[in-house]
């Protein structure tokens, strides 16, 4: 059994200077692409179902699914809840046996973003889980304005609710197809500065590769969220099949056809974050 919980896999990395990938999953094929990448490069990954994910497919499916590919893998895989809105979700997750969940109080006002990210922390906490929340608001490519980390109010955060790694808006966007994104390295730089908690990027698909990796060494930040590279190369490969291969009508015929692209771009992913 190789489940891990995000501390285990997040304090290794703080310590030795890389980064760990949290890579956003939609189905089977995805994951099961991520975790081949991960053994073939002998790293741990973190397997995460956000909103979207949950909307398709119901939460203890999805455990059971994370749960059946980390049992079979030879390095430590997550079981990672993406943006959890409320007590109940995260209450779901760690019940279903998901080694990790991240509330998403960053829409509240400081104070109430605390007190709920405290209240679920503790919860998790006490079910041998990790929890990972977010202060300031990482703001989307179509839509939704960021609203950057204030470093005082991140000690703060990171203080007051004991969190195992705290996600931060200092230029990162979700949702992003070009890898564009500036970082502010005097935010980050300030935030590092007071607090030892390591930290999380979301929308890591923005960031070029140099600066992914540049950042994994030498900084803080442990976790990046990469989904959009990664649902580009699935949808990618999925035409190319169709395109080259018009005859073929079987669902598992055709996506199976993607694993192999996935599991090449993952692979590349968590080189680059090492």
């Amino acid at each position: 059994m190789t489940r891990a919980t995000l501390a285990e896999v997040l304090q290794p990395a703080l310590r030795d200077g890389y980064a760990v990938a949290g890579l956003v999953c939609l189905g089977w094929e995805d994951a099961r692409a991520y975790v081949a990448a991960a053994e073939a490069e002998g790293a741990p990954v973190i397997l995460q179902a956000g909103p979207g994910a949950r909307t398709h497919m119901p939460l203890p499916v999805w455990a059971a699914m994370f749960h059946a590919l980390a049992d079979g893998a030879s390095v430590p895989v997550v079981s990672h809840l993406d943006h959890g809105t409320s007590v109940e979700e995260c209450e779901e997750a760690i019940a279903l046996g998901f080694t990790s969940v991240m509330f998403d109080g960053s829409r509240l006002s400081l104070d109430e973003n605390i007190a709920q990210t405290r209240a679920i922390v503790e919860m998790a906490h006490a079910a041998g889980v990790s929890c990972e929340g977010e202060i300031g608001f990482v703001g989307y490519a179509d839509g939704g304005e960021s609203h950057g980390t204030d470093p005082v109010e991140a000690v703060r955060f990171a203080a007051e609710t004991g969190v195992d790694a705290v996600a931060v808006s200092i230029g990162n966007v979700h949702l992003q197809t070009e890898q564009s994104a500036q970082i502010d390295r005097d935010r980050l730089a300030r935030i590092e500065a007071m607090t030892d908690v390591p930290l999380v990027i979301h929308g890591g698909s923005g960031l070029p590769h140099d600066l992914r990796q540049d950042l994994a060494r030498k900084s803080a930040i442990c976790k990046f969220n990469i989904g959009t590279e990664l649902r580009m190369t699935f949808g990618g490969a999925l035409r190319g099949t169709l395109t080259a291969r018009p005859d073929v009508f079987d669902r598992i015929a055709i996506l199976s056809a993607v694993e192999e692209p996935l599991t090449q771009k993952a692979r590349e992913v968590i080189r680059g974050l090492r």
